[in-house]
């Protein structure tokens, strides 16, 4: 089974890597957000092969990043500018997003890069938002 998890490991390790430089690259808010929709189709797909409990974790919380920025570009397209999406809160994500790569690829822990992502994805809420016009939340 050690192969197989190291595989499936370096599989995502790969594509994490792979959306953060599509994310870097596009000027896009609606691509950035589907590039992202990416990580957690790699996180799924990855513990069900080769199940881990720390890459479901990291699945649940990337969903609940890509729900976040979903409902940000929804509310936008929608007329609703209270929030603007920063473009160093994606700066931030991606940051994330390759720091979380790094851990799974040397095994270390992959918490701090989950509280990145998620930080940055929540500061695209209202409440988030307030927070971070607050200095609470720092991005």
């Amino acid at each position: 089974m050690p192969q197989r998890e190291d595989f499936f490991r370096k599989e995502l390790v790969e594509e994490l890597r792979r959306v953060e430089s599509l994310i870097r690259q596009t000027p896009s808010l609606d691509k950035k957000i589907y590039y992202f929709s990416a990580t957690y189709g790699i996180t799924g797909r990855t513990y069900r092969y080769s199940f881990s409990s720390e890459v479901l974790i990291a699945d649940i919380l990337l969903q609940s990043v890509y729900n976040m920025m979903t409902e940000r570009l929804n509310l936008i397209k929608a007329g609703n500018p209270t929030v603007d999406p920063d473009i160093k809160i994606f700066e931030k994500i991606c940051d994330g997003l390759r720091d979380l790569a790094n851990s799974l690829e040397t095994k270390e822990s992959i918490q701090g890069p989950l509280e990145t992502i998620t930080s940055a994805g929540f500061s695209l809420t209202g409440p988030g938002n307030y927070l971070k016009e607050k200095g609470d939340l720092q991005i």
